[in-house]
């Protein structure tokens, strides 16, 4: 039988005197914020280890649990996943009797049930950098979703994305059956540590924690360019967008935040010698939010993502069912 995994938890709560001299729990919400969910995304690693600082027993209300580092083994092997190859946002809730990633699945979904809220903390890993975003799953519970919304927008990046609930086996679907309110975050990568992304994942997370009314926090100038919301089957998955054609060496013609044309070339993939270039086209009018920017391109795997919107300003943007 395969043994369960405990993950390594830092629990602060909220604490009072009572009128009869007690140390009490204050009352609020339990808060729950992971990072390390692949284990080659560094920022918000150090931005919930750092988090452990910030909430201090004496005023805060309610529960904070952090969890700096969900996958250890895949942050082992300095990898996205862990030996066994799997993806821990598409296996979740995991199974018990399986293999390691599945178990950590298994115990990252116990502890979201736990919560009342959930902030999930990403990069964009070793191979891609990514725009700064907070997203969300398009909620069928209205009082799920507006929670979402004005998480969202509390955490104040640039980019507040809005997508299909229907994805499976994510941190955010185990939140959506169990209607507990999430959203997750995307910050740079390109396997770097940026300080300025660990203090916007830092702030975002208490930002969200006044909005709950666990701490006092001033309210911050918003930084909130664009607000898109798109409820078709396959949006918000952006491994499945710009193909690669073929393994090679890929060469960017574009840059993160540039405005593209459907069918216009956003890159290369070129054989080694670089005697043939296949080109690679934007799927559709929009922001280039992704880049592969780790040189060497695998037939099949994304090179990138587009953004839907139609131009600078903030932008409410919403598909019917395809």
């Amino acid at each position: 039988m395969n043994q369960p995994i405990t993950l390594q938890t830092h629990t602060i709560v909220g604490t009072e005197t009572d009128a009869e001299g007690e140390t009490v729990e204050r009352p609020g919400p339990h808060l729950l914020i992971t990072g390390g969910v692949h284990g080659d995304e560094y920022e918000p690693i150090v931005a919930v280890r750092r988090l452990m600082e910030e909430f201090d027993p004496a005023t805060l209300k309610g529960r904070v649990t952090l969890v700096p580092l969900v996958n250890e083994p895949a942050f082992a092997r300095r990898s996205r996943t862990a030996e066994d190859g799997l993806d821990l946002a598409r296996v979740c809730p995991g199974n018990p009797e399986g293999s390691e990633t599945e178990r950590i699945a298994v115990a990252l979904s116990e502890l979201i049930r736990s919560a009342d809220f959930y902030i999930d903390l990403h990069t964009g890993g070793v191979r891609y950098e990514i725009l700064s975003l907070v997203g969300y799953g398009l909620h069928e519970d209205e009082t799920v979703l507006n929670h979402q919304r004005e998480m969202a927008r509390a955490f104040n990046m640039p980019i507040i994305w809005g997508t299909s609930a229907r994805h499976e086996g994510r941190s955010l679907s185990v939140a959506r059956d169990a209607g507990i309110p999430a959203i997750y975050t995307e910050f740079t990568g390109g396997a770097k540590c940026s300080e300025g992304g660990v203090q916007m994942l830092r702030d975002g997370c208490l930002n969200v924690a006044r909005y709950l009314g666990m701490l006092e926090r001033t309210i911050p100038d918003s930084l909130v360019e664009y607000i898109v919301e798109d409820d078709r089957d396959d949006s918000g998955h952006l491994q499945t967008q710009m193909p690669a054609p073929a393994d090679g060496f890929f060469e960017a013609r574009v840059r993160l935040g540039d405005f593209v044309e459907k069918n216009q070339i956003i890159g290369k993939v070129f054989d080694p010698l670089g005697q043939r270039g296949i080109n690679v086209a934007a799927p559709h009018d929009g922001m280039v939010l992704m880049l592969q920017t780790f040189p060497a391109a695998t037939a099949g795997e994304s090179l990138g993502a587009i953004l839907p919107i139609s131009g600078p300003g903030e932008v409410f943007y919403e598909h019917e069912e395809a």
